[in-house]
């Protein structure tokens, strides 16, 4: 069997409100609980699952996702949309803009629990 990703635990103040909140940035849905956990499943079968926190601290994570040129442009509008701040870098010094690394586009948002989320439309080093 090859080795693949199946699922990571992302820690949120409230599951639900993250759960929904990537969902709707990504055009995805959030599926039914299962456990302490609340699924959002990507188009290759990888599940992001919402647990809430506690009074624990949230450690910020990054998750990058590869999108169409035609996602990217529907999330980005959603970014946009909702007055979301975005840059071209993961430390956030570019504001307000998107890079072209490879050819392709991509670009930096935070969730409301403070993981930073990535959109690209070519894996890196992948040329242009």
């Amino acid at each position: 069997m090859a080795i693949q990703l199946n699922h990571t635990i992302v820690a949120a103040r409230d599951r639900a409100a993250a759960a929904e909140f990537v969902a709707g940035m990504l055009g995805l849905k959030v599926g039914a609980p299962f456990g302490p956990f609340l699924p959002v499943e990507t188009a290759n079968g990888v599940t992001l699952d919402f647990m809430d926190a506690g009074s624990k601290p949230i450690a910020p994570q990054h998750y990058a996702f590869l999108v169409s040129e035609e996602e990217f442009d529907a999330i980005f509008a959603r970014i946009k949309e909702a007055g979301i701040p975005y840059y071209a870098d993961p430390a956030h010094q570019e504001a307000g803009e998107i890079n072209h690394l490879d050819g392709g586009r991509g670009t930096y948002f935070d969730d409301p629990n403070g993981h930073r989320l990535e959109i690209i439309t070519r894996p890196y080093g992948s040329g242009g």
